[in-house]
């Protein structure tokens, strides 16, 4: 990643091993395979494009989270996150009309805390405002269904 005034570049680079498994590196970090399960003609060496994804929404939550937590002074002890992403496998086999992303996004965060609901309230308003990830999935049309619960 680099920085250009406001702007950041981030990349990363992949090599095709077989079948539909694709080594990916990002920066200086170990390389990593995507990959997909039998079902989907893979050979389940590592998670699947859209399993990264979802995991993304997770990653730049729990960086969106302590980050706007700080600036609202809001204390909390931990955060858990769980997101499903729902696809429709006909759009990724080549029907029309079917989109071959997301259908659905369902989000969850367990998040222990001792501020009110309206302090957790304000907390999720502004990190969906502000979180790079949430706004792709929302700028894309996906629908997205979001739980926060206090623990």
């Amino acid at each position: 990643m680099t920085k250009t005034s406001s702007l950041f570049k981030v990349s990363a680079t992949g090599t095709w091993e077989s079948g539909v498994k694709t080594n990916i590196s990002i920066r200086d970090f170990t390389s990593f395979p995507m990959d997909e399960p039998p079902v989907l003609g893979g050979t389940d060496t590592g998670p699947n494009p859209m399993e990264y994804v979802v995991a993304a929404l997770n990653g730049c939550k729990g960086v969106m989270i302590p980050l706007v937590a700080q600036e609202l002074g809001f204390t909390f002890a931990g955060i858990d996150f769980e997101t499903t992403g729902i696809i429709d496998t006909r759009g990724l086999m080549g029907e029309e009309g079917v989109s071959p992303h997301f259908q659905k996004i369902r989000f969850h965060v367990n998040i222990k805390t001792e501020e009110s609901e309206e302090r957790i309230e304000q907390l999720k308003n502004e990190v969906e405002r502000r979180c790079p990830v949430f706004n792709l999935f929302v700028d894309a049309g996906i629908k997205i269904d979001v739980k926060w619960s206090r623990v």
